[in-house]
């Protein structure tokens, strides 16, 4: 072998494997010949070929999501939002018309609003927790319909098994944010949803260190659609990122149920303080939903507890200033708690009108509810609720 050739062979065969998924970072892959090459692409044989269309690490770590959502079709994005993006782009063609939950994400909501609406494609915002609206809102160029079955940030609760009904019966598809959830507390592809989202980004990963999406579907000619598109615009994520999403992954099930154990106690706590005239938890007697909660989560929820206090932006500065060891961070899912403020962050690019009717005032705040002992983070918050 010359000793100026680059790269001649890879590693020699080992008897045996590492424990730990290793980080394969290389963007492109070696085939023998030109027909390897194309038995791989035609799926004949497994393999790599470029970063950009699959690797190992995106790879693992989708299969390890698709066994938690019973999914047979799954592929890691580089975020939340493109996931969502690569769904709604690739799927809807300008003309067609989309009906999404009017409680979206911020993000997700601006997308239909603003920039869908260029490309010929329509939205019709309603409210998912009365499915009957959903119904009312179908066309003849109804392609897709996505919710979120507990909203961001203000929590309600969407039937998804009526809203399926409608969907197969006029042939749409349902596309389902399964962020807040997380397939513990409820898998929408056994429930009738065509299509899953996650942002891996919080829960699953769960450490505040990733920035990453996934999408799923049992429908292959659909999966292959979605999968094309999101390759060609380049919305596929990095092998490091996933590494780090994998071992996050590892501890997803203990952070999930200590999580939201804090969750239920803290919203307890809060419902009895003076300074707080809302709490909304979907495992609180005075949900609005209590009743479909019950039937579809299996005494499960979620980590995440909004309330609003009496008062404007100096109200709400002063009490994220107080509570000064709870991390003021427009992000959920972390280990840590951590508090947002929808009106300032998540949902900053909707008018105030358009907030007002969500519910989402000046003084409503949402919290990711951590690992942290119950009575150090109720101490916390006693302390940001002081002299309000």
């Amino acid at each position: 072998m010359k000793k100026t050739l680059i790269r001649p062979t890879s590693l020699s065969p080992n008897s045996s494997t590492p424990l730990v998924s290793p980080i394969i970072q290389s963007n492109v892959y070696v085939t023998k010949d030109p027909s390897t090459l194309d038995k791989i692409y035609n799926g004949e044989l497994n393999g790599y070929t470029y970063a950009r269309e699959k690797h190992p690490n995106a790879e693992i770590l989708a299969r390890r999501i698709n066994i938690l959502e019973n999914s047979k079709n799954g592929f890691i994005t580089s975020s939340g939002m493109s996931a969502i993006s690569a769904v709604l782009l690739s799927l809807c063609r300008s003309g067609e018309h989309v009906i999404a939950g009017d409680q979206l994400y911020g993000r997700t909501s601006r997308l239909l609003q603003e920039d869908l609406p260029r490309l010929g494609i329509k939205t019709t915002f309603v409210d998912t927790t009365d499915y009957k609206k959903v119904q009312e809102s179908i066309t003849k160029k109804t392609r897709i319909v996505i919710i979120e079955l507990i909203s961001n940030p203000t929590l309600r609760i969407s039937d998804i098994i009526k809203i399926s009904k409608i969907c197969k019966k006029n042939k749409i598809m349902l596309v389902v944010d399964n962020t807040f959830t997380t397939p513990l507390s409820i898998k929408p592809l056994d429930l009738g949803a065509d299509i899953i989202i996650h942002s891996i980004t919080k829960l699953l990963s769960g450490h505040s260190d990733v920035t990453l999406g996934y999408f799923s579907t049992n429908h292959s000619k659909i999966f292959n659609r979605i999968y094309d598109f999101a390759v060609t615009t380049g919305l596929t994520p990095s092998p490091f990122e996933c590494w780090l999403a994998e071992r996050g992954l590892n501890t997803f099930e203990i952070r999930f149920h200590k999580c939201q154990e804090n969750a239920e106690k803290l919203a307890v706590w809060l419902q009895k303080r003076p300074e707080v005239i809302n709490v909304i938890y979907p495992k609180l007697n005075n949900h609005p939903d209590k009743k479909i909660f019950k039937t579809l989560f299996n005494g499960n929820s979620c980590n995440m507890v909004s309330f609003e206090l009496r008062g404007n932006r100096s109200v709400a500065n002063k009490f994220a200033k107080n509570a000064n060891q709870i991390s003021f961070a427009p992000t959920l899912g972390d280990v840590g708690t951590t508090l947002s403020h929808p009106a300032s962050s998540s949902h900053r690019s909707l008018s105030k009108a358009q907030r007002k009717k969500m519910g989402i005032t000046e003084g409503f705040f949402r919290v990711s509810v951590g690992l942290e002992d119950i009575e150090d983070l109720k101490n916390e918050f006693k302390k940001g609720l002081k002299d309000l």
